[in-house]
């Protein structure tokens, strides 16, 4: 076919002594641009982004998929325009901003021209938008467009606003691109596909990284949240153990109270000595016996947990109050809200 792009027959309308009717047509692209109807590109001008946001093993790349994409087409053809830009370092030719599928089911059905809007305004922070909407990008696409960005100076913050997640989304993601190998195995190999369970190994084995490393080399060791804050939990009071620093409001599994009460009732009531009453103290006012600190967190309210070593200097464990899901985040994205008395 010709590297022209097909317009309907100009006959009848004074056209036919045009002689070189394929500039005049090579010139509509720039028409299209500016809000003109859908055109037919031939396939063979048209290259797949180098940048695409997802790889060839995302799940809607697979051969079956794209059979499956490609018989409907067969049938009924392309129905939604894909969208392209030109190629500047190519004239005449174009990349795919997004229609990705489309395109390679139209190859797989032996078609040779594809309708399309081109859209010159549009970069791979759209793409990854597009994408994400549709929940069409897996972890690790979103892990390497945000190593990309950062690589060319972006802060995280930027990368957040430019996207439409939060920044506590973008750091969870950044994980990914540096790994302990144990973790990275697991990920990579589709064990373990949830981010958050992922960051919450990777806060586990910097603390324990033998431990961590034994649990996950037991194959039939289910990776889901709950398993895993078992984990963290177990690792915690085996470490606070060790050390003799457990925390007194532990409650002891055997005898149902804490430290602090199972020494209060060992030792029985203080006396003053000679009248042999208790010694008591007037509280402070000025004191909290428990504090209460209240925060927002991706405008969700939350609290802080005091009493939970923080995975990095700069963070912090917080509850959210709406579900009671734990989640460690950089004290710079929470809004502190209020101090309370517990």
């Amino acid at each position: 076919m010709s590297a022209t792009v097909n317009a309907t027959k100009w006959s009848g309308l004074g056209l036919e002594e045009l002689g070189d009717l394929a500039g005049l047509l090579n010139e509509v692209p720039a028409a299209n641009a500016g809000g003109a109807g859908p055109l037919e590109l031939p396939l063979d001008l048209i290259d797949e982004d180098p940048n695409q946001p997802r790889t060839a093993d995302n799940p809607g790349f697979l051969p079956e998929s794209i059979a499956e994409i490609g018989e409907t087409i067969k049938d009924r053809g392309v129905k939604s325009p894909i969208s392209v830009r030109e190629n500047k370092d190519a004239p005449g030719r174009y990349f795919i901003n997004h229609g990705a599928r489309r395109y390679r089911g139209s190859k797989w059905a032996n078609k040779t021209t594809i309708p399309a809007f081109i859209d010159n305004d549009y970069n791979e922070a759209d793409q990854v938008i597009e994408n994400l909407q549709r929940n069409e990008l897996t972890a690790r696409e979103i892990a390497d467009f945000i190593g990309r960005e950062l690589a060319k100076g972006k802060k995280k913050g930027e990368i957040a606003k430019e996207i439409g997640k939060s920044p506590a989304f973008i750091t969870q993601h950044v994980t990914l691109l540096d790994l302990p190998e144990p973790i990275a195995e697991a990920f990579n190999s589709g064990r373990c596909k949830d981010v958050t369970v992922i960051n919450e190994l990777v806060t586990a084995y910097k603390k324990n990284p033998g431990e961590v490393a034994v649990w996950l080399a037991d194959d039939s060791q289910e990776l889901t949240r709950g398993t895993v804050k078992l984990l963290r939990e177990f690792l915690e009071n085996k470490r606070n153990h060790e050390h003799g620093d457990r925390d007194p409001n532990t409650v002891d599994a055997l005898t149902g109270k804490t430290d602090t009460e199972a020494g209060d009732s060992e030792q029985g009531p203080q006396d003053d000595g000679a009248n042999g009453k208790k010694d008591s103290k007037e509280p402070d006012p000025n004191k909290l016996k428990k504090a209460i600190i209240q925060v927002k967190h991706d405008d969700r309210p939350a609290r802080l947990i005091l009493n939970r070593r923080p995975p990095t200097d700069g963070w912090a464990w917080f509850k959210y109050e709406d579900d009671g899901q734990e989640f460690a985040a950089d004290l710079g994205t929470v809004q502190l809200v209020a101090l309370l008395e517990g």
